[in-house]
Formats: structure tokens, C-alpha cells, sequence
């Protein structure tokens, strides 16, 4: 199918979408998922792709341009949209949404969706009825709550299976845990305990412990008028283990109330940025939580925000709803997770962005973690970085004294025979490896004759004006294919269009492999083995060796051109469409008379053929 008529196939599809909500996914011609995204009414939202008004940026405008097919889920609400897009994301992992990098699985704990459930640590969450609570941003913090259930509620948090019997010996099933060996297996109790015990669980890992507090003081007092002191003693323990968990909780709030705060910070250098989540329960913060967003170039902070926000919510499967949420920034549209939160609530939850107070001051604490958390990816990709970087750059940037890395290097040469066929090359060497991407290749306009001053001053010219003008990524090191002349040159071009100063340019002079710097009247003489002088000799080489190749091509084409254009009737453009479509004069001469008359119409065919026959 051509591009136009996909794009026709594409335009028919959305005039005749429906005004509900749903769900929309791109796809381009191979299939693949490019994105999807959610809308209240499905065909506003995807014509608004196709009118150029209304496109936000150039990334978005690629993404539209790869477009072949569109398909459409509609829902019988916005919150559905949003928990199936949520869905359809994390399945597809979309080049164009906002994605998530995770360096590991963050730890929760699992309460089994079983006739006792188990309760313990995991990095697996399963869709089998399970609470997951969590995630916990330190096993250190997820270790200290088991402790705290453990020695609370006498309750194992072993993770083996109800299922997982030893049957070489006659052991009940709920004996196959570790607990068991140390006497302190609950699965033995009787039901009505554990189901107790369980939910008492629920509301410690949910931050109600004042609610817990007094629910176990009442049961203390209870034992003790029933005169069953060691029940009494029991209960004294567990009241204990969680004050003094509670009282670890810091307090962040005057009322005590629960509610989500979210803060997200972008880092521009590294292209992603981080959202944090503070979790505050009854005043106390019980849990932080941050994420690492990436392919986020082009986007608001709102859609950030909003994307934080609602993939924590759809994407948790015990995300418990609080009384308010506060977000760092305004989302780009509130409505799906407002809906949302509606729903799995029962009533409505504030959602705003507060400008003074507490809550302004808990928006500056998370905005201040997300930062902290950005600086430590910064360093460590520096670090990265660091040691991805070959000795030969490093050791470049020392024998030159250069101000930084060399690890983007673009070398240039020139080509001609006795000044006819006049070329350029550029290559580019990125940490000391050719990118043959990025090679160009230049015809020499502006000079006649063999003039390697005046090509080396217009190829320069034309490469770092465009890169200015365009955007283009500044090399750190520019190497000219000569000595001093070459390279005052090459100075000469950059200062003329204001690029002197961007990078750092050298001259390399074959003949005793000299390095010029601009300024200095002697050269740099780098050791012979150095691994540094070998990758300015390949970077010289291979510029070499392309502009050779590109000269040939050149002087080839243009002879192949002249010797057909010497038959009467047969112009340039005639002879090149020749060339292109039988690819040589030698097959052009042993061509049919047919196929020449079809290509150059049927008297110049038939010169043709004569010419080449007679």
C-alpha cells in the first residue's frame, strides 16, 4: 500500500469515528505499535492529529508521518480508558509514550488472595485477587514492616505456597514454611484468629495505626477483665511492637489526614526526569516512592505529571485511594483520573496543586527528592561514561592539552585531478569508532583549479553554517587533513561565520605526522605508538579514503556523461537517465533497441543503437 493511499485509509477511519471514550492505538507499516493514548471523545482527539495547527512539536510530527493504521477501543468511560491505556502501554511499550525506567523491580508486600492468606515479600505482582502493598523504595524499609507484623501479630510471612507439600513426610500443608522449623508457623491457627489477625495486617500496612492502637487496647482490656493474662500479655507485646512503629513514622501534617503528594522534576541534560511520591497516612508519611520517566523530549511537565499520577493509580494493583491528592504541577487534563478516583472511592477526592502552607512546603520537600534522585543519575552516567571512554581519546586530550574529550571527532580532506572533479570528505569518529552515518561528502563549488586553501575555507563554511543554523551536535574535535596553511585556513572559514571557538580544531600534516594547533607556530609531536596519533592517522585515513572514492565516482559518471553525450541528440539529462536505469555505458551498449526507444523515445533510441551497432 503507497503512503498516500494508507494516509486515505487512515483520514476515512477517523471521520468516521464515534463522540465516546476510548482508547486509540498507532501502528506503523510494519505493525508495530508507535502509541496509545486515551480520549474522552475518540474522534476530536485523533483528527486533532492530522491538523498541522494543532500538532505540539517535531517529535509528535514524526510520529504522525510514520502512521499507517489506526485502531480504536472504546470504553463506557473515561476511567476505563485510562486503566486499558495504562494497560496497553506496559504490553506494547510504545516508542512514542512517556516510558519508565526501572533499574530493578521495587519490593512489596503480598497479602494472598487465599482461604488464609499468606502474607510476605515479593518483586512479582500477579493479577490473581492478591493485595500487593508497596512498592517500598528500600528492602531495608519493606524488612523493617515484616519485623514489625511478625513481632506484632505472631503471623509467618514465609513465601512458600499453601500448595508446596513435602510428601515424603507427613507433614500438615501449612508445615512446608521455614516458620515451621523455628515453632512459629501460623498456619495452624484457627480461622477466625487468622481471618483477624489478617485484617489487622490491612490496616497496618494501610497506615491506620491510631484506629490498630486503640482496637488492641480494647482487646488487651478485655483479656484482662476475662482474668486471660497471657492472651493480655499477648496483645501488651503487639501494642508495643506498633507504637513503636508508629512512633518512627515522621510527622508531616498537622490534621490527621491521608493523602498522596506527587512531585515530578525534569533534567533536560539527561533527556527524563523523576517523580516522587510521598504516602501520608494519619499525618505520617508510611512510604516514598520515585520513578525515573524517559522519552519525554517535547513534553510538558503537566502531561508528566498527569502520566505519574495515573500509572501509579491504574498500575499498582492495591493503590490505596486517600482523602486528597496534591500534585507539584497542574495535569494537561485532570478529568480521567478525577473520574477514576471517583470511582474506586465512592466519592470525590481533591486532586489540586497548593500554592502556600503545608501542603506547599510537602510539594517543595518532594520536588527537592526528585532533584536528588536526578543528580545521582547524573552521576552515575558520568561515571558510566567514564569508563566506556577508550585510552586513546583520553590520552588524545592529554598530548593536545584539549579543553574536553575528544569523543566526537570530524576529520576533513579534499580530492582532484589537476584541479578538475573538485571534492570534499568529512568523517566522523565517535569514541574513537567510525560512524559511517554521519560521513559527508562535498562538491567543491566556489573554486577553480587546485586550490586546497580555498575547498578546505568552503567546505567548512557550508558544514558548521549548517550546523549552526540547524542544531546540529557540535563536534569536540575538528582535525583538517594538513599543516599550517590547511589549518590557518580552517580557522580563517570558522571565524567568519562565528563558529571559532565552539570545538577545538587541529591540522595533521602527513609527512611527519605533525599535529598544528592554532596560535602556535610548532607543531605537536605525538609518540609515534601512541594510541592517540593512531586514531587521528585512521580519522585522516578514512577522510582520505572516502574523498578518493567519491573523486572517482565523480570523474567516472562525468566521462560516462561525455561519451554519450558526443551522439547527436543526446543531452546530459538524457544520458544520466541512461545511467541510472541501466547502470553503465558498457550495458547501455549491449541494450535492446526496444529498451533504449522505451527510455530516450524511439528515433533517439534507435540513433543510440546504431551508434553503439554500426
Amino acid at each position: 500500500m503507497s503512503e498516500e493511499s494508507s494516509r486515505i485509509d487512515v483520514s476515512e477511519k477517523v471521520a468516521n469515528l464515534p463522540l465516546s471514550p476510548g482508547v486509540y492505538i498507532y501502528r506503523d507499516k510494519d505493525g508495530s505499535v508507535l502509541y496509545v493514548g486515551k480520549a474522552k471523545k475518540l474522534r476530536n482527539r485523533v483528527r486533532s492529529y492530522f491538523q498541522e495547527s494543532h500538532v505540539p512539536d517535531g517529535r509528535i510530527k514524526l510520529m504522525v508521518s510514520k502512521i499507517d493504521d489506526l485502531e480504536v477501543i472504546v470504553t463506557d468511560s473515561e476511567a476505563e480508558a485510562l486503566i486499558l491505556e495504562n494497560n496497553l502501554i506496559k504490553q506494547y511499550h510504545p516508542r512514542y509514550n512517556i516510558m519508565y525506567r526501572d533499574d530493578k523491580s521495587y519490593p512489596y508486600i503480598c497479602i494472598t488472595n487465599e482461604a488464609k492468606p499468606r502474607v510476605y515479600p515479593t518483586r512479582t505482582l500477579i493479577k490473581d485477587g492478591s493485595k500487593y502493598y508497596g512498592p517500598y523504595d528500600s528492602v531495608v524499609n519493606m524488612k523493617r514492616m515484616l519485623e514489625t507484623i511478625r513481632k506484632a501479630f505472631d503471623l509467618c510471612t514465609c513465601a512458600v505456597s499453601i500448595k508446596n507439600i513435602d510428601k515424603t513426610r507427613s507433614i500438615p500443608k501449612w508445615h512446608s514454611c521455614f516458620d515451621d522449623y523455628l515453632q512459629n508457623c501460623s498456619g495452624d491457627w484457627e480461622n477466625d484468629r487468622y481471618v483477624d489477625t489478617i485484617k489487622k495486617v490491612e490496616r497496618l500496612l494501610n497506615g491506620q495505626t491510631e484506629v490498630l492502637i486503640r482496637e488492641i487496647k480494647e482487646e488487651m482490656q478485655i483479656a484482662s477483665d476475662a482474668l486471660a493474662f497471657e492472651e493480655a500479655a499477648k496483645l501488651r507485646d503487639s501494642l508495643i511492637a506498633v507504637e513503636r512503629y508508629s512512633q518512627k513514622m515522621k510527622i508531616v501534617a498537622d490534621k490527621k489526614v491521608d493523602r498522596d503528594v506527587f512531585g515530578v522534576s525534569i533534567a533536560e541534560d539527561l533527556n527524563e526526569a523523576c517523580g516522587v511520591l510521598f504516602k501520608i497516612r494519619e499525618g505520617k508519611m508510611i512510604g516514598k516512592f520515585h520513578r525515573y520517566l524517559k522519552n519525554i523530549d517535547g513534553l510538558k511537565i503537566g502531561d508528566l505529571i498527569q502520566s505519574f499520577v495515573e500509572d501509579y493509580y491504574t498500575g499498582q494493583y492495591t493503590a490505596a485511594i486517600p482523602d486528597e491528592v496534591y500534585l507539584s504541577h497542574a495535569m494537561t487534563d485532570d478529568e480521567p483520573l478525577v473520574d477514576y478516583l471517583y470511582q474506586e472511592r465512592g466519592k470525590k477526592v481533591p486532586v489540586h496543586v497548593p500554592q502556600i502552607g503545608e501542603k506547599a512546603q510537602l510539594i517543595k520537600m518532594s520536588l527537592a527528592n526528585a532533584r536528588l534522585h536526578l543528580q545521582e543519575r547524573r552521576l552515575e552516567k558520568e561515571k558510566s561514561e567514564k569508563e566506556r571512554i577508550p585510552h586513546a581519546v583520553k590520552e588524545l586530550k592529554e598530548h593536545l592539552r584539549l579543553q574536553r574529550l575528544p569523543r566526537r571527532i570530524e576529520c576533513f580532506d579534499n580530492s582532484n585531478f589537476q584541479g578538475t572533479d573538485p571534492v570534499a570528505s568529512m568523517v566522523c569518529f565517535v569514541d574513537a569508532k567510525p560512524r559511517k552515518s554521519e560521513y559527508k561528502k562535498f562538491h567543491i563549488k566556489t573554486v577553480e583549479g587546485p586550490d586546497d586553501f580555498a575547498s578546505m575555507r568552503e567546505i567548512l563554511t557550508r558544514r558548521y553554517s549548517k550546523v549552526m543554523k540547524d542544531g546540529l551536535q557540535i563536534p569536540d574535535l575538528i582535525v583538517v587533513d594538513g599543516g599550517k596553511g590547511q589549518l590557518s585556513a580552517a580557522v580563517e572559514a570558522l571565524k567568519e561565520i562565528g563558529f571559532y571557538g565552539e570545538c577545538e580544531i587541529i591540522g595533521l600534516a602527513k609527512r611527519l605526522e605533525e599535529v598544528f594547533l592554532p596560535g602556535s607556530s610548532d607543531p605537536v609531536m605525538i609518540p609515534k605508538k601512541s594510541t592517540a596519533l593512531k586514531l587521528l592517522q585512521q580519522a585522516r585515513d578514512e577522510a582520505h579514503r572516502f574523498a578518493i572514492t567519491f573523486h572517482r565516482q565523480k570523474r567516472a559518471k562525468r566521462t560516462f556523461v561525455t561519451e554519450l553525450t558526443d551522439i547527436e541528440g543526446v543531452g546530459e539529462k538524457t544520458a544520466q537517465l541512461l545511467l541510472k536505469e541501466l547502470g553503465s555505458v558498457k550495458k547501455i551498449k549491449k541494450a535492446e533497441l526496444s529498451k533504449l526507444q522505451e527510455l530516450a523515445g524511439k528515433k533517439l533510441g534507435e540513433r543510440i543503437y546504431n551508434y553503439f551497432r554500426g
